[in-house]
């Protein structure tokens, strides 16, 4: 287990789009191959260094799917030049606008700009569906009713089961964060590979679970070293770090705070348009 940064070579080679050494595990879904991660959104809720919000797009081949898609996803997406029709699912942590606030402004896309037909499945904690459709109510009244050509299947996940989703398999974990529904992490298969993200979360052992054998863990570090609920300081998860038996951790959903520390940083560090090869 490696318990300090990411070494320099090794980022360099990310950057350089080189893949590095991986291996397959037991609860991954389908035959190894490479999965490609994009950080479109490596920020906090208040868009702390002009990032922007939470949303990281995987496309591991026969799967393309975005773990989280904060309020301005659509615009990381446009930027990337990455289209809101091939998406086959999005995966939601918690229900904080940050987080699912795009959502809605993704459905319209897809419905009147990319001209969507394939159906579109939104995966995350109970109350998801109703959230979503209140959203959607408040910012384009009568837009849940508008006909489309694709089918929207909602998908709640109970915590702790772990689920198929398609070419994925979804291991939901409760974690520490207050958003008017259950908070989850999440251990999530595809290609033979296993990506491990704990959302939003103070120090919980339930990152120890999903974090276990993971070839990436995209984890939040909100501050530098200051202690506040329902979020994790770097020094906290520092000190946590040799608990994690990933093979390679990253830290995104940064504040200002953090990112006015980044010279003191061991750790790996997302930011908008990182690419990783796994």
């Amino acid at each position: 287990m490696h318990t300090g940064g990411t070494p320099r070579k090794d980022m360099d080679q990310v950057r350089a789009g080189i893949k590095p050494a991986a291996s397959p595990r037991d609860d991954s879904h389908g035959t190894a191959g490479t999965v490609r991660l994009r950080f479109l959104g490596s920020g906090d809720n208040f868009g702390s260094g002009g990032r922007f919000q939470a949303c990281i797009h995987v496309d591991a081949g026969p799967v393309r799917f975005l773990i989280d898609c904060g309020a301005s996803s659509l615009i990381a997406m446009k930027r990337a030049g990455i289209s809101t029709s091939p998406i086959d699912c999005v995966l939601i942590s918690h229900l904080h606008g940050d987080h699912f606030g795009g959502i809605p402004f993704f459905i319209i896309d897809a419905q009147l700009i990319s001209r969507r037909e394939a159906p579109l499945l939104i995966a995350g904690p109970p109350g998801l569906k109703k959230r979503v459709c209140e959203a959607m109510e408040v910012f384009y009244p009568g837009s849940t009713s508008a006909e489309r050509k694709f089918a929207i299947d909602y998908v709640e996940l109970a915590e702790g089961e772990l689920t198929p989703l398609g070419e994925l398999s979804v291991l939901p974990v409760r974690v520490v964060h207050g958003s008017g529904a259950p908070a989850y992490a999440y251990r999530i298969g595809c290609t033979g590979k296993t990506i491990a993200y704990s959302g939003d979360t103070e120090w919980t052992d339930a990152l120890k679970t999903v974090a276990e054998g993971a070839d990436l863990f995209i984890c939040e570090s909100y501050f530098f070293d200051k202690a506040m609920k329902n979020h994790l300081s770097y020094r906290t998860l520092m000190a946590h770090r040799d608990e994690l038996g990933c093979k390679r951790l990253i830290i995104t959903h940064l504040g200002d705070d953090l990112l006015a520390r980044l010279g003191e940083v061991e750790l790996e560090v997302a930011y908008d348009g990182l690419e990783v090869l796994l």
